[in-house]
């Protein structure tokens, strides 16, 4: 049984910085060269990264896209397709060693740029430009803060204002995590708009990864079309944006603890990040160092 408390974890510290590591990459978003390196407006982009990052390339992609700002597609680094035609490739790696996002970047001719905690890494010297987030960077292995700090810059860099995210995630951290939440044994995180189902999968892996919970999700439209089937007195269904109507009812009716607020939804996977240190205290885990997982996956033996 592990005996650490929240306090005490790096975990906990860092996702207590989130709302500062986001005014940051606000400011960082107007930076011309930052602007240089981050697609412009009309160009055809790819997205890519591995766990985490990938959930955050795909909310980006979508943000983008339904901006008007050019074809926008996400990819695990491991499914890129090397045989479609883009105009820039952005590369999401917190450590700037992941093996996968590497080999991408290897093949690749044409312009990319690499969104990274730790510059000086193999993806930033293959990289042709790169946006170090330093100050977003985390010694825990569960990634939060680089990767909100990530998709802050890139949305800041779409033009959104979000004043209100960054006070929405000061609030989500301020909110007391009761008991009903902490003691339900399954979880699902639903996609209420198209860029949010990126962030409901990131906050099933967070549970995942943190607390080993059961952690699902999914857009909030397909619920109905069979995942409900798993919900009870025992489950959490947490919605990012606005649920469908009437599936509140739905899931209330057979005895699940239904969430959906009016925050940002990047804001809500703040809650989700403490919510999973919580749960992963009282299961008495160490979400510092969890189970099966380091920092960073690299492969044979690529440094």
């Amino acid at each position: 049984m592990h005996t650490s408390s929240a306090a005490q974890l790096h975990t906990t510290a860092e996702i207590a910085s989130q709302p500062a590591c986001w005014r940051r990459a606000v400011a960082l978003a107007t930076d011309p060269a930052v602007v240089a390196a981050l697609p412009a407006p009309g160009e055809r982009v790819a997205v890519v990264g591995c766990g985490t990052s990938f959930f955050m390339a795909q909310a980006y992609a979508r943000l983008r896209e339904d901006e008007g700002l050019g074809e926008t597609d996400a990819f695990a680094a491991s499914e890129f397709p090397f045989s479609r035609t883009y105009d820039r490739v952005v590369a999401l790696s917190r450590s700037g060693t992941t093996t996968e996002v590497i080999d991408v970047l290897r093949r690749l001719r044409v312009p990319t740029t690499a969104i990274v905690g730790t510059p000086g890494t193999p993806v930033t010297e293959l990289a042709d430009q790169v946006v170090a987030l330093e100050f977003a960077d985390e010694r825990s292995v569960v990634q939060t803060r680089f990767a909100t700090t990530a998709l802050v810059l890139l949305r800041a860099h779409l033009g959104e204002r979000l004043e209100r995210a960054i006070l929405d995630a000061e609030q989500a951290l301020a909110d007391p995590l009761t008991p009903d939440l902490v003691e339900r044994n399954q979880f699902t995180f639903l996609g209420g708009a198209p860029w949010t189902t990126g962030l409901a999968a990131e906050a099933a892996l967070k549970m995942r990864e943190a607390s080993l919970s059961w952690a699902e999700s999914y857009p909030a439209a397909e619920y109905r079309h069979g995942p409900i089937a798993i919900t009870d007195e025992s489950s959490l269904v947490w919605v990012f944006g606005t649920a469908p109507e009437g599936l509140e009812l739905d899931v209330t009716g057979v005895g699940g603890r239904w969430i959906a607020r009016d925050r940002d939804p990047l804001a809500e996977l703040v809650a989700v990040h403490r919510l999973a240190v919580e749960v992963a205290l009282l299961r008495g885990l160490h979400p510092d160092t969890p189970r099966n997982l380091t920092r960073s996956v690299i492969l044979d033996g690529t440094p």
